[in-house]
């Protein structure tokens, strides 16, 4: 499939700018894109796109032949189109020249195992191999992949996509318009237990997850169930691949949780937090709102809200970069210790010497 400039620059309404291509006879509004890539996988054809100022010595080195810029970046090289949202705009280019595949909506394969006393909604999809158990309920327009399986007593909202190989044990409660990607386990056994005649005993497992609406889960993903009652994702709330989270956790609303994030049982989180990736954050700890967790933080206490942490142990951003600082200075302040003491000891061994050299009131005594 091939564009012109000017066709895309009306589907994203963006303005076109730049100058004509030295290599092409036709203005550069009629200028063919037969593709779009990203700066490093561009070629000859395709357009790319710079959503900030930095990024501009790579695309001289890009063989793009045209950009989508933002608006607010000084730019006159390529032919380009400027947009106010440069993500926004290259994600419908994109979409035009690799439009995502759809597939006509079946229904309830027969070749899924579907509960005589489940109660599916309607325009449901259930793709061949994925079991719905008893009690189950599935919302209008929701999709479930090949190899999902859905214990007793689930129960999910409208339009929940649900990805192949995907468990939801007993009685989960998945919102609206979730999204569950592939392999992930909603509701398994909580990591409790209680010694007992020298060995390890299962604590209780009578509860369970529940999704609020709008939430996603990536792939590969494990949220427990409570003990007693749900582990509870907020509404809007997005987990990334390879997340934990414990039972009895309770996350707030529109929280950005990154890959491999590990949250200890019990723990809270305000709306709008942010736990970049491999943070950890340990059992009965809460985190308020909009607090951010940086890479690799090790939290062990209560953040207070519209705070940012980093580290291990977590400590405020301002603290750990003077303490990070000084660490970095180490190696010169050593070098500075060992000169120092080096001139100490000469400084001794002068007034040692110079010691020795005078007569001591002992000599004195004798000569008189």
């Amino acid at each position: 499939m091939t564009s012109t400039l000017a066709e895309l620059a009306a589907l994203v309404g963006g303005e076109i700018a730049g100058g004509q291509p030295p290599d092409s006879p036709l203005p550069i509004g009629e200028m063919p894109i037969n593709g779009a890539a990203t700066l490093s996988a561009a070629r000859t054809g395709h357009i790319t796109l710079v959503d900030s100022a930095d990024k501009l010595f790579r695309l001289a080195q890009s063989a793009a032949s045209a950009v989508v810029v933002s608006k607010s970046i000084a730019y006159d090289g390529l032919p380009a189109i400027r947009v106010d949202d440069v993500h926004a705009a290259f994600a419908k280019i994109v979409c035009r020249f690799r439009p995502p595949r759809t597939a006509l909506r079946t229904g309830v394969s027969p070749r899924a195992f579907v509960s005589p006393t489940a109660k599916i909604g309607a325009d449901v999809e259930i793709h061949p191999g994925a079991s719905v158990g008893d009690d189950v309920a599935i919302g209008a327009g929701s999709t479930i992949h090949s190899g999902v399986q859905l214990m007793p007593g689930c129960q999910l909202g409208e339009k929940v996509a649900i990805f192949p190989n995907a468990v939801l044990y007993e009685n989960t409660v998945v919102g609206d318009r979730s999204i569950i990607h592939a392999g992930a386990v909603l509701g398994a056994y909580g990591f409790g237990y209680s010694l007992a005649e020298g060995r390890h005993q299962l604590s209780a497992q009578l509860g369970y997850v529940e999704l609020g609406a709008d939430v996603e889960i990536g792939a590969g993903a494990t949220i427990d169930r409570g003990t007693y009652g749900p582990t509870v994702i907020g509404e809007g709330t997005k987990i990334d691949n390879l997340v934990m989270i414990a039972h009895n956790c309770r996350l707030g609303r529109h929280n950005l949780i990154c890959s491999q994030v590990g949250i200890a049982g019990s723990t809270t989180t305000g709306d709008y937090v942010v736990m970049a990736g491999k943070a950890g954050v340990r059992d009965h700890v809460h985190i308020g709102e909009r607090a951010i967790l940086g890479a690799q933080a090790g939290v062990s206490n209560d953040v207070p809200a519209d705070t940012m942490v980093f580290g291990s142990p977590a400590r405020p951003e301002r603290e750990q970069k003077l303490i990070f600082a000084a660490i970095h200075k180490l190696p010169e302040m050593r070098r500075e210790f060992k000169a120092l003491r080096s001139a100490v000891s000469r400084i001794e061994e002068r007034l040692e010497l110079k010691s020795e050299q005078q007569p001591g009131a002992d000599g004195q005594n004798a000569a008189a």
